[in-house]
């Protein structure tokens, strides 16, 4: 019985490999064939030669382009800390009209792209108020706009999560709303939604690569410069890649001593 069921299952793959639906195994053990063939046969041009000699001449537009990234990014960052904080205690408020609108512009914000804002703020300013923006104040504006509503979700979900009986004893001892908000809540709330800010601040850094797309100069900028001028890609493009990593972890590590300091000033 065993013997036969062997048989059987022979006889069936045989009719599957050689039989009338042969056609596509064969044409894929072709192309098998013959991808092995390409990659085994000798190509004089493959070669993985890396010149990175050729793209330290440009090391000063490197340079100018990563000092242009980090004022953009901090000066977004204030802008959009500004513009948050705002937002954010419109949202906790009792004051409907306001935390309609608060909650409307960070919806706006959240679900556009933020290069759709940019090419807004930098394309249709002139066309709707005959005013030619520079690029960099564009892009400022519009990181900081768009990091507002980013920050104004950071920080309510911070105050909302500070017990809701300091505020009443607050306001039974008489403390004014504007104290009780920045003088108890918000500074026990930048404790526990301080890593979500630096996850923004390194998020408002990276998305910083896209301002090349209006001509500004920036890592990416420099890259491209680089890669134009030398016809290399690889070499521009990873030094780029190392620099924003390497901001990445000063910001990381600024962070978390920042951090720890924090905790440490809790425990004393």
């Amino acid at each position: 019985m065993a013997g036969a069921l062997r048989a059987a299952g022979r006889k069936k793959m045989k009719k599957l490999l050689f039989g009338r639906k042969k056609a596509p195994l064969l044409a894929l053990a072709a192309v098998l064939a013959l991808a092995g063939l390409a990659w085994g046969a000798p190509a004089p041009a493959r070669r993985f030669a890396l010149h990175f000699e050729r793209i330290w001449p440009y090391y000063k537009v490197f340079c100018r382009g990563m000092i242009n990234s980090l004022e953009v990014t901090f000066m977004s960052v204030i802008m959009g800390s500004i513009c948050g904080t705002a937002l954010a205690l419109l949202k906790v408020s009792r004051l409907g009209p306001l935390s309609w609108f608060a909650t409307a512009y960070t919806s706006v914000f959240r679900g556009t792209p933020l290069m759709v804002q940019l090419f807004l703020v930098y394309f249709a300013t002139p066309q709707l108020f005959d005013y030619q923006i520079p690029a960099f104040n564009a892009v400022v504006l519009t990181f900081g706009l768009n990091s507002a509503a980013y920050v104004s979700e950071i920080l309510r979900g911070g105050i909302q999560s500070i017990d809701v009986g300091q505020r009443e004893a607050a306001m039974a001892l008489g403390v004014p709303y504007r104290a009780m908000m920045f003088d108890i809540v918000i500074p026990q709330a930048l404790r526990t939604v301080l890593p979500s800010l630096v996850n923004e601040l390194i998020a408002l850094l990276k998305d910083t690569s896209i301002v090349a797309t209006i001509g500004m100069l920036d890592m990416m900028r420099a890259a491209q410069t680089a890669m134009n001028s030398t016809y290399l890609a690889f070499e521009p493009f990873i030094v780029v890649a190392g620099m924003y990593y390497v901001l990445v972890m000063i910001f990381t590590a600024v962070a978390s001593r920042l951090e720890r300091r924090l905790h440490k000033s809790d425990r004393n």
